[in-house]
């Protein structure tokens, strides 16, 4: 989907380097120093961030005396000799030593443990290369091996930025890479097609990188394998998977299923040593605070069994068996979600306060590592009155909208109902629209999701509402026998609407609180083969007649509908009909998709291909005519802010541009004045850090 294509970090990572680096290791330079260095940095003519070079090959061994080192990678200084080069040569010799101890002991705790006291998150990007290109040369286990410690860092202690270069890199070195690995270029695209299925690395990263890269470079080969050899094949997901391990190494989603088996056989049986076989024979010890985290949600479900849920974990860790830091850490995603699961168990706050209490006292947990579970005043779960209220109120809104159509009077409502702190609000609504549309026709249930997409709410919202209809499947399948179908369309249909990603899906069934249950794997399962079959955009979108509710439209893939947008912005641009252009946009029918309309012509005027004005008169019309509603406005220019670290790379100023863009919005009502970039907000943070400090 187009949102994985932006990178996850709004932020350059090569900034931020500098940044921290600069505030800590080293004083202010003088103004005028201040001045050469940014001016070696205009004029640096390799690798400078947003330019093809960029992604030019780095050798493993940088010379750092060449007049041409990169001045960015070097964190700011063009002196070869300074401290910060000797960090990145340091830095390198201990990665490699890392990466070697890896291989030999499987310990990813240690990995990640070593990582962070490494410091220095910047360069993590050498790191992610060093892995790959070590394993490139091993065996199959190697492979796997490197595969699946990416996948567990990513984001945790490596940054997605840092992981997306370090492929960059990878892939710009390819034809040193084959030099010595005779099969480097199959070997490197299933690691970067690997990277994709696994969730680390956005489909976007093919096309990107082909398009910097030389056409006769091994590089593009790599990427042209990784696409039409590995993605583009049936059950692509699971070949690649296996490919370095079949069944002898197993997913995360693998080692949850059996955690959670082995935690219900020891609530039955209540066999220790049973259970202690069974945890050693995951050989997974990075992954022990999956463990702590299900057995507290299941204590939390199972009154009756909390006793002797609590006292195995206890003597896991008196016997070694689970270390502290994972405990800690298990611990911890349970208050991170506590919000969450209070929606399915209200008195989950106070239970775990008691759990924590317990372990503390009983020395198994130190209780002064966790946050406070004490709420903050936004953060008070609701009254159940309050939320009996809007129950009612919902449905009646619901009702109203399935007779006339009217979004807008929804968002209206719905205003005036809930506020930024509404989460638990939001979920009850999004469940009980679905929920309604379940018990009626095809109109309505695409209305239903129409009017999700439309509502813009954030996808952990959209989750937890299907973690509470997955909850409640057995009830409705009483008056609705189909309803594990339904609902894994409702969910296809929610990941083709970009409400929520591919991988929330595991997410929705994690939240559930009967993890793992027939009902909710059923769901998510059917929902993953909807989006994996041919032409599935296609076909998910025309379910319930497609095209929105406003047209006949037998309904087009988002693909299709984006390519329209494209030549309907292009055809208007070059004959300046601004009413044909308003027509068409009417006639796409798909009045939740508007967005896209406003993010291409908004990126269009900051690539400055045409007369920009034609472009804002079209924005204009489209607005004041009740086209493209505010909501649709605000998310159109969301999604450019997103993607400016991408448009950088051919725009260099574009955040400037993007900048101007928003406040010419304003200024034409089409945006609130509380709209602000990423960037603004960045910049006022850093503004009222440093003037507090």
């Amino acid at each position: 989907m187009e949102h994985q294509e932006v990178a996850d970090s709004k932020t350059d990572p090569l900034c931020i380097s500098q940044l921290k680096l600069s505030s800590s290791l080293d004083p202010l330079p003088p103004a005028n120093m201040t001045g050469d260095l940014l001016k070696s940095h205009r004029h640096s003519p390799i690798k400078v961030q947003g330019s093809e070079e960029t992604w030019g090959v780095e050798d493993d061994d940088d010379d750092l005396t060449d007049p041409n080192f990169d001045t960015v990678e070097g964190n700011g200084h063009s002196d070869p000799t300074s401290c910060f080069d000797a960090d990145l040569s340091e830095y390198k010799k201990k990665a490699t030593v890392i990466v070697e101890e890896y291989f030999g002991t499987n310990d990813v705790v240690s990995v990640a443990n070593e990582l962070k006291e490494l410091g220095m998150p910047e360069y993590r990007y050498y790191f992610v290369k060093k892995l790959v290109s070590m394993a490139m040369d091993r065996h199959d286990k190697e492979k796997e091996m490197a595969a699946f410690l990416l996948s567990t860092l990513y984001a945790d202690v490596i940054d997605p930025p840092e992981v997306y270069r370090g492929f960059n890199k990878l892939v710009a070195s390819a034809d040193d890479l084959s030099v010595d690995i005779p099969d480097a270029v199959d070997v490197l695209a299933v690691f970067v097609a690997r990277a994709i299925v696994d969730d680390i690395l956005p489909p976007a990263f093919l096309k990107k990188q082909m398009k910097l890269l030389p056409d006769n470079s091994k590089g593009v080969e790599v990427l042209r394998k990784a696409e039409k050899s590995y993605l583009a094949t049936p059950l692509h997901a699971e070949v690649v998977e296996k490919r370095w391990g079949g069944t002898d190494n197993w997913t995360a989603e693998d080692v949850k299923a059996r955690i959670n088996d082995l935690l219900k056989e020891y609530v039955m049986s209540g066999d220790k040593k049973e259970a202690f076989r069974c945890i050693k024979g995951l050989k997974v010890p990075f992954f022990h605070h999956e463990i702590v985290k299900r057995a507290l949600i299941m204590a939390m479900e199972r009154r009756k069994a909390e006793v002797r849920l609590l006292d195995l974990l206890k003597e896991t860790i008196e016997v070694g068996l689970i270390n502290s830091t994972q405990v800690t850490k298990g611990f911890s995603r349970i208050i991170d979600s506590i919000e969450d699961l209070s929606l399915d168990i209200p008195d989950a706050r106070r239970i775990l306060q008691s759990f924590i209490s317990k372990a503390a006292s009983e020395g198994w947990l130190c209780a002064s590592s966790l946050k406070s579970l004490s709420p903050d005043a936004g953060e008070k779960l609701l009254e159940n009155s309050s939320a009996n209220v809007f129950k009612d109120k919902a449905k009646s809104i619901i009702r109203e909208y399935f007779l006339s159509g009217d979004t807008s009077e929804v968002v209206h409502c719905l205003d005036t109902e809930l506020n930024a702190s509404s989460s638990q609000l939001r979920a009850i609504f999004v469940k009980y629209l679905i929920t309604l549309a379940m018990d009626r026709k095809k109109r309505e249930k695409e209305m239903a999701c129409v009017l999700v997409s439309t509502l813009g709410f954030p996808p952990k919202d959209v989750r937890n509402a299907f973690s509470m209809l997955i909850e409640s499947a057995d009830d409705t399948a009483l008056d609705n026998p189909v309803v594990v179908e339904d609902l894994a369309m409702f969910l296809a249909r929610a990941v083709v609407d970009e409400v929520l990603a591919p991988r929330d899906l595991e997410e929705v069934l994690n939240q559930t609180p009967e993890a793992g249950s027939s009902v909710g794997e059923k769901v998510i399962q059917m929902a993953k083969t909807l989006l994996k079959a041919r032409l599935s955009g296609e076909r998910i979108l025309r379910c319930w007649g497609g095209g929105g509710i406003e047209t006949n439209s037998p309904g087009s893939t988002v693909k299709e509908v984006k390519e329209k947008i494209q030549i309907l912005l292009e055809e208007y641009v070059s004959g300046g009909d601004l009413r044909e252009a308003s027509r068409c946009v009417k006639e796409l029918g798909m009045p939740f998709f508007h967005h896209e309309v406003v993010k291409k012509s908004v990126v269009r005027i900051i690539e400055e291909k045409e007369n920009e004005e034609r472009l804002w008169k079209l924005l204009k019309v489209c607005f004041d005519s009740g086209l493209v509603t505010i909501y649709q406005m605000t998310k159109g220019f969301k999604r450019v802010d997103e993607s400016l670290e991408d448009l950088s790379l051919d725009v260099p100023d574009a955040a400037k541009k993007f900048s101007s863009c928003v406040e010419r919005g304003k200024l034409e009502g089409f945006l609130d004045e509380s709209f602000a970039s990423e960037e603004s907000q960045s910049k006022k943070q850093n503004g009222s850090s440093s003037s507090s400090g």
